[in-house]
């Protein structure tokens, strides 16, 4: 469909995040014309408004905060650090507006794709009504993203609570936090305001922190985390949150007994649902899985001819480069007939507490679950020469491994710098490499990223006897 005037469209996009960008970015490469329709968050989603990018940044201000009160080098002596928290938030702010401005407002000016800010409802399979317009396009992809999900908890709705979203709004740091949740969000939270002075709780349900890693990281980021003075408790049922003379009270039990928990407020990240109201899926008859997300099959094309559905909105991994990713192929598959994919196995995700976490491929429980035979080799970054150099050798790699070829199905890093570490290890698995090739591969030294090479040669060798210049 050549670019024309009106509202008639190759592809009609609702949503405005990552997922919408890309889709809407290869369209116009493609040469096709198209229209974002988003009522949510502002430009650019949940990532550079309320995500990833805040959110790092505000990490990383609280890790130099923290940790220059304690210098890592004995040489350094330890002084007074002082931190105007507001002036973080404000930082922050300035920050995500400037990003919003030039990494998607000004894409979209350059490309002349067009932005309209309103609530799109599906009318069918190709026409979107948006306010008093009407939008036809050939296809509709929805690329709506996702909110916090808010577990119905007795009291919590009445006490108050907090999610990501509003807690980095407030310039006023709590004295005391309890954090809901023991995932990537809520550790990376629960760390970010124990490093700004906060007094934090985690309670975590499952077993373990992380509880969809390997049991060993979740075990190293438990106790570097706890050495930080955070509390974590797992097996924690919460059976009602109360407001008590402006305090938060959570009655909460971890089959042992009572976890007495008061707060100044409490943080909820306890996972996310798609955002799917109002956009009258039922009434077109489009299908969704039994958690609510908008089904699709492997190239992101719903029951229904014609509506695609891309990024947090169709439940698969939660992250701003697979929402991309998937925005993206689902333009091409449905504006050139193409039938791209990814393999999720292969997608590298991190978590950015410090130490961070980093994992690609499968973990060794999920590959024998495949019918798999594994190796596994864990080793301590305190057997890492660099690590020791500047004397931090908090974190361990795990290593798993074909038991017959010795290929490469997983890597699962906590280490200072493990969301950069991994990309090797993408690579290595999207090679398909065996842990030989690994060993034959010369690393720089001495560097973090030698941890992969070590773990490797454990397959071989007892690393307590060899020395840092083994080959």
């Amino acid at each position: 469909m050549a670019r024309t005037g009106g509202s008639t469209y190759d592809l009609v996009i609702l949503g405005g995040g990552a997922a919408a960008f890309a889709a809407a970015i290869r369209a116009d490469e493609l040469g096709f014309r198209s229209v974002m329709i988003n009522s949510g968050l502002p430009m650019g989603g949940t990532c550079v408004n309320v995500g990833c990018i805040p959110s790092k940044f505000l990490l990383e201000a609280g890790n130099e905060y923290f940790y220059r009160q304690s210098p890592q080098f004995a040489c350094n002596l330890p002084g007074t650090v002082r931190c105007d928290f507001p002036e973080a938030i404000a930082n922050k702010d300035r920050m995500v507006q400037r990003l919003r401005r030039g990494n998607y407002q000004e894409v979209l000016e350059e490309r002349k794709i067009e932005y309209v800010a309103a609530s799109g409802r599906l009318l069918s399979a190709r026409k979107v009504r948006a306010e008093s317009r009407l939008f036809e396009g050939r296809n509709v992809l929805i690329a709506t993203g996702s909110s916090p999900k808010i577990p119905p908890i007795d009291g919590l709705e009445q006490a108050g609570y907090l999610t990501n979203r509003t807690l980095m709004r407030r310039k006023e740091r709590p004295e005391e936090l309890l954090v809901l949740g023991g995932g990537p969000l809520g550790l990376e939270f629960a760390q970010m305001y124990a490093h700004f002075g906060s007094s934090v709780t985690v309670l975590e349900s499952a077993d373990r922190i992380l509880p969809l890693e390997e049991p060993e990281v979740s075990a190293e980021l438990t106790a570097c985390l706890k050495r930080e003075g955070i509390r974590i408790h797992v097996r924690s049922r919460v059976r009602a949150v109360r407001r008590l003379d402006g305090r938060i009270v959570c009655e909460s039990t971890d089959g042992k007994g009572v976890i007495p928990c008061e707060a100044d407020d409490i943080l909820v990240a306890t996972g996310v649902v798609p955002n799917t109201a109002g956009l009258a899926l039922a009434e077109t008859g489009v299908a969704l899985t039994d958690r609510g997300f908008v089904q699709t099959d492997q190239h992101y094309r719903t029951n229904l001819s014609g509506i695609w559905a891309a990024g947090d909105v169709t439940g698969r991994l939660m992250l701003e480069t697979v929402a991309a990713k998937e925005g993206a192929l689902a333009a091409s598959n449905s504006l050139n007939g193409e039938k791209r994919s990814i393999d999720y196995d292969l997608v590298p995700r991190a978590v950015f507490t410090n130490p961070q976490v980093a994992s690609v491929g499968l973990t060794e429980a999920e590959y024998i679950r495949r019918g798999g035979a594994c190796e596994c080799r864990v080793i301590g970054m305190d057997r890492i020469p660099k690590a020791l150099t500047v004397g931090d050798t908090r974190g361990v790699l795990k290593m798993v491994a074909d038991s017959k070829s010795r290929r490469l199905v997983g890597v699962h890093i906590v280490s200072p710098l493990a969301a950069d570490m991994i990309h090797a290890a993408a690579y290595a698995l999207r090679g398909r490499l065996t842990v030989e090739d690994i060993i034959d591969t010369v690393h720089a030294f001495p560097t973090f990223s030698e941890a992969i090479k070590f773990a490797a040669e454990s397959f071989y060798h007892d690393m307590n006897r060899m020395s840092c210049c083994i080959e």
